[in-house]
């Protein structure tokens, strides 16, 4: 086995050792795995089997060999866990039906800039020995979220035997952004044997780039009465409804991942162990986002051609000439996030007592930077449209000539910037005191963790609005116009290209561009200089870099002081064995959080500065029992509690409140709304759920297992933008938009998972396995409902959990003979609901993602034992995302269609020494 493996199997951070050996099924000999792929499967599930707590976990087959891109797609493949991905990547990871993980490193917390936690799909998977998913805690875990934990593996130098170079190159090619990347890694090991001990030392590096493009089409979830004063042929003789726009939205561009990270070990005996590591990982994004929009309803456009859907008033497809102008833009993005973290800590083995100690400073930066030109069409242009064509919008220009550049028209130049920062510091002792022969307790466990964390956020922008001076797009002299790439598949969408600047013209222009802003504004406010509003547009462009907004600025500081007690015990039943832990956690937490809220009356801004402090104490019990019927089967019984703290910028207690001008379509509960706002809720409560778990696991093979898992969570909360009103004696009432606890949420599900070799198969079939599981979830809860004055609220009737999908399954044909390693997988998830809305009328919607199915590919060859060579290809289906949604009156419509890559690699693995 690979012996960073089995040490894992001691838990997270765990210095490196050997665990009892599982025995199979029910045989003392020794059974020797060979081949990669058995190790790794039989290695995770030795971790899975050997732990405290509930688990699943992925092991990486050797040096760069988890099976994906990034530890984010690693995940998707684990029982019980759900991805949602966008732009070519999972942007969030849900463990059993819910969002709240907690991600540690080796054991400890890291996390990324402002946030609580890690985002995972920026840590490359060459740089990775294995994943572990806590779904149930024990009392010396850091506290789990409300999900469940996340550790992130990496290797030291004493896992292996002597000197070792290994790593791998591949080259990926993306059949939409047409266009091949490369990624790899290099790990130099070596161990020593001194006068003053073992040492050690591991240095690993990972580079890994992605260019990408998408093309969505698009329904606006705005369901519109037609204007009274449109024509309409034919007319049906009563009002007709259909979304307000269609268009297109395709984000695209380049990512890539600088990662590194170095270990030390030092024992100057069997007995003692020091360690220090550093860990770097960054993100690098040049990214944009073209848009095209076509508005269907403003100015009285002339309808013909109207087809509506049969019994109902809802158009189907349709012409439009007149009205609006189409509008588009090309924004680009950069940004960047460098993380750190570096440790140090021992272990210290006395007699019965194990001592530790760690101790580690984290420091996270992102930055973000936007520039968007965008541009309209000189005149409005005919357009055919077909809101439900092959599953969702579609539409033409049939007289437009898209390559004449005296179409186009500048529209204005947009720039904002983002800066988010989170540093802290941890430090935890452990003793570890085995307690035999007591008859019931075997060991018990105490230790203490302090730790100090500080995130910051803040942002600005501005916008110059030129397109009243009709300025051709052609005038502004950054570079060459040209089409924007077609990223459909298929003829389902007509209009598909359009003229735009390239990315560096847009982003490498920024100086000339803020100054032809400038000057359009200027040239503006000369043809109205009583215009207020013109003058303050203005005055954000005197400075060449963005200014601050003060209602933007976040800051926080917490302290935390954790303490637990945890004890294993064991026994038997007649010719059964119990164990299992028993303990808790407690947790003081110490927060102060600063922002500034802003209020604007007649064009006036009122800055006033907020400061709130929130101290309380977290109680977390714990209990995880093991019934082991024989040495293959076992049941596994878990109650714990535990809790997630609302996110740092949730608990701003900043507000920003600005008087409606003009006439309003916002109602409230009296009449129109006079004024709107937003911001955090420093009230908000930290998450919580009492959990339930049962697992019955039986091991028959050293690679071979099947388990089946009930689990139930109640859990009080949950964390969600609400739109509430809210009586204020200078404005009536202010329809307020910020985070609030929901009520109570009830989760419960099942998951089911087989993995196996066919070793009873003769010959080469030998080398054929399967893997598969599938995970069944019921997830509701209570969203908050306000009185008419806004100013309290109760909680209503239970409802369907937004972002859960009912069932999601995982299956796998794997083989395994001579030197050939290859694994067709398939995943599949069912639609979910995405969010809820509230329309103008105050009417709640729902919005619904499509059930979501990947089938992925990959095949490796040993032409030596020390060179691998592989071939694999992702996403094969390229089934197109889609979503839809209701309006108020029910009826449905598709709102987005998104055609995602697939990616085809080529590359070569080597691994020199043990």
């Amino acid at each position: 086995m690979d012996p960073a493996a089995e040490a894992a199997a001691e838990g997270p951070g765990a210095p490196s050792g050997r665990p009892p050996e599982a025995s199979g099924s029910g045989s003392s000999e020794d059974i020797i795995v060979t081949g990669l792929l058995r190790r790794s499967l039989a290695s995770a599930a030795q971790i899975k089997r050997n732990s405290d707590a509930i688990l699943d976990a992925v092991v990486a087959q050797d040096i760069g060999k988890l099976p994906d891109d990034s530890a984010a797609e690693t995940l998707a493949r684990i029982p019980g866990v759900q991805v949602d991905r966008n732009a070519d990547q999972v942007t969030q990871v849900i463990v059993r039906g819910l969002p709240n993980v907690a991600t540690t490193y080796n054991g400890r917390e890291f996390f990324t800039a402002e946030l609580r936690r890690a985002q995972l799909q920026d840590l490359p998977a060459q740089a990775l020995a294995g994943l572990e998913v806590y779904k149930s805690g024990t009392a010396d875990l850091i506290e789990p979220g409300l999900a469940g934990l996340v550790n992130v593996r990496t290797r030291r130098p004493l896992d292996f035997k002597g000197i070792v170079v290994g790593g791998g190159l591949r080259g990926a090619y993306n059949d939409q952004s047409k266009l091949f990347d490369p990624s790899g890694n290099i790990l130099l090991s070596n161990r020593w044997d001194t006068g003053i001990g073992e040492m050690g030392a591991l240095i690993n590096l990972t580079y890994s780039r992605q260019r990408f493009y998408n093309a969505t089409r698009f329904n606006n979830t705005f369901v519109t009465d037609s204007s009274p004063t449109s024509t309409i042929s034919p007319n049906p003789g009563k009002g007709i409804r259909y979304p307000y726009s269609v268009g297109l939205y395709n984000p695209g561009g380049k990512r890539w991942l600088p990662s590194g990270n170095v270990a030390l070990q030092w024992k100057p005996n069997s007995d003692l162990e020091f360690y220090a590591e550093g860990y770097f990982q960054g993100y690098r994004a040049n990214n944009f986002l073209d848009l095209w929009e076509n508005d269907l309803r403003a100015e009285n456009p002339a309808l013909s051609n109207v087809v509506l859907v049969d019994g109902t008033n809802y158009v189907k497809s349709m012409t439009k000439n007149g009205g609006v102008r189409q509008q588009a833009f090309r924004s680009t993005h950069e940004a960047y996030t460098d993380s750190y973290q570096v440790a140090t800590g021992a272990v210290w083995h006395t007699g019965r007592a194990t001592l530790s100690t760690d101790f580690a400073y984290t420091s996270s930066i992102f930055k973000f930077f936007e520039h968007s030109l965008d541009s309209a069409l000189a005149s409005p242009q005919t357009i055919d449209v077909d809101f439900m064509s092959s599953g969702g919008a579609s539409f033409s220009l049939p007289n437009f000539k898209i390559t004449d550049p005296s179409q186009y028209i500048w529209r204005g130049y947009f720039e904002s910037r983002l800066y988010a920062a989170g540093t802290g510091y941890q430090w935890r002792g452990d003793l570890d005191l085995d307690t035999d022969p007591l008859p019931l307790l075997r060991s018990l466990k105490v230790g203490y963790r302090v730790t100090t964390r500080k995130a910051e956020r803040y942002s600005g922008s501005r916008y110059a609005n030129t397109e009243a001076l009709k300025v051709p797009l052609s005038d502004l002299s950054i570079g060459e116009l040209s089409l924007i790439t077609n990223g459909f598949r298929g003829n389902a969408q007509g209009f598909t290209q359009y003229l735009s600047y390239p990315f560096a013209a847009i982003d490498g222009n920024q100086s000339k561009l803020r100054q032809l802003s400038r000057e359009g504004l200027r040239r503006r406010l000369a043809l109205d200089p009583n215009n207020a509003e013109l003058a303050a547009d203005l005055a954000a462009w005197t400075s060449e870099d963005v200014q601050v907004v003060p209602a933007a600025r976040f800051l926080a500081e917490e302290k935390t002081y954790a303490a637990y007690i945890s004890g294993k015990f064991g026994f038997d039943v007649g010719s059964m064995q119990v164990d299992g832990t028993a303990g808790v956690r407690a947790i003081i937490t110490n927060g102060q959080y600063s922002g500034t809220s802003r209020t604007t009356v007649n064009g006036v801004t009122t800055a006033t500065p907020q400061t709130l402090r929130q101290d309380y104490v977290d109680v977390l019990p714990s209990m995880n029992m093991r019934v082991k019927f024989t040495d293959a089967l076992q049941l596994r019984l878990g109650y714990t509690h535990t809790r997630t703290q609302p996110e740092f910028g949730d608990l701003n207690p900043a507000v920003t409140i600005t008087q409606a001008t003009g006439a309003t379509t916002v109602m409230g509960p009296a009449g129109p709304v006079r004024a709107t706002g937003g911001g955090g809720n420093p009230d908000l409560k930290p998450l919580t759920s009492k959990n339930y778990d049962a697992s019955l696991e039986w091991y028959f093979s050293k690679s071979g297992s099947v388990s089946a898992a009930i689990f139930y969570r109640d859990l009080f909360g949950f964390i969600n933008n609400y739109a509430r009103f809210v009586q204020d004696p200078t404005f009536g009432y202010i329809r307020l938009n910020r985070p609030e606890n929901s009520g109570e949420g009830r989760i419960s599900g099942a998951e089911v998972g087989f993995q196996s070799f066919l070793g009873f198969l003769p010959g080469f079939l030998k080398g054929f396995g399967v893997q598969g599981n599938a995970t069944y979830l019921n997830a509701k809860t209570r969203n908050p409902t306000f009185d008419a004055a806004g100013n309290s609220f109760t909680y209503g009737p239970f409802r369907e959990l937004a972002g859960i999908s009912r069932i999601a399954y995982n299956a796998s044909v794997f083989y395994e003979k001579d030197g050939i390693v290859t694994r067709l997988s398939y995943n599949k998830r069912s639609s979910y609901i995405s969010g809820y809305g509230v329309d103008v009328n105050n009417k709640e919607f729902a919005n619904r993602i499509a059930a979501i199915s990947r089938l992925d590919f990959s095949f490796g060859y040993d032409i030596t034992k020390n060179i691998t060579i592989s071939a694999d290809a992702t996403n094969l289906l390229a089934k197109p995302f889609s979503n839809y949604f209701a309006d108020s009156n029910g009826f449905r419509y598709t709102q987005d269609v998104r055609y995602e890559g697939r990616y085809f690699g080529l590359g070569f693995r080597f691994r020199f020494g043990e």
